[in-house]
């Protein structure tokens, strides 16, 4: 099932090129966060909103199907990539988003060079990729505070699957 999307909103390698060259023609403060987004849930509502408070568009690094499963287990993920994307990209707040192989973000975040690189409280500045690299071009780091009692292992756990499978 497709959600009704503008598929400009998903984009391929082109169409990052196309997104960032007019954010940066028309002087626009650019956000970037990333994810798996296995569940959407309102811990993450929440925070794409207040991502996207910070600055004039918000881009969102999505990992793939291949990435999520390497870094949380072979029952992952449980929504497919596109449907990931399709959801991410139905939010008003969200501009666009777009899909990467690597487990992290860090190539992403070198080409796209957001102003504001933004992450959950769950993480602790040295523990987020790319914020080293902030400072290469006037970037700043932006910790969001975490919202308890939302998370996709806690939700998947609850549904009576194991959220982090052991891989042999």
């Amino acid at each position: 099932m497709n959600l009704p999307v503008p598929p400009a909103l998903i984009l391929d390698a082109a169409g990052l090129d196309r997104f960032l060259a007019e954010t940066r023609r028309d002087g626009l403060r650019l956000v970037f966060t990333n994810g798996c987004f296995d569940l959407i849930h309102p811990g993450h509502v929440g925070y794409l909103a207040e991502a996207r408070a910070l600055g004039d568009r918000l881009l969102v690094g999505l990992n793939s199907d291949a990435s999520v499963r390497r870094l949380k287990g072979p029952d992952r993920p449980l929504v497919p990539e596109r449907g990931r994307a399709e959801i991410l990209a139905s939010f008003r707040c969200v501009d666009a988003v777009v899909i990467f192989e690597e487990d992290t973000p860090r190539e992403l975040i070198l080409r796209v060079r957001p102003q504001v690189l933004v992450k959950g409280g769950d993480y602790a500045p040295a523990q987020v990729v790319g914020a080293t690299d902030l400072p290469g071009w006037g970037g700043e780091l932006r910790i969001l505070p975490f919202r308890e009692g939302y998370a996709s292992s806690k939700l998947i756990a609850a549904l009576g699957g194991n959220p982090r499978p052991k891989v042999s």
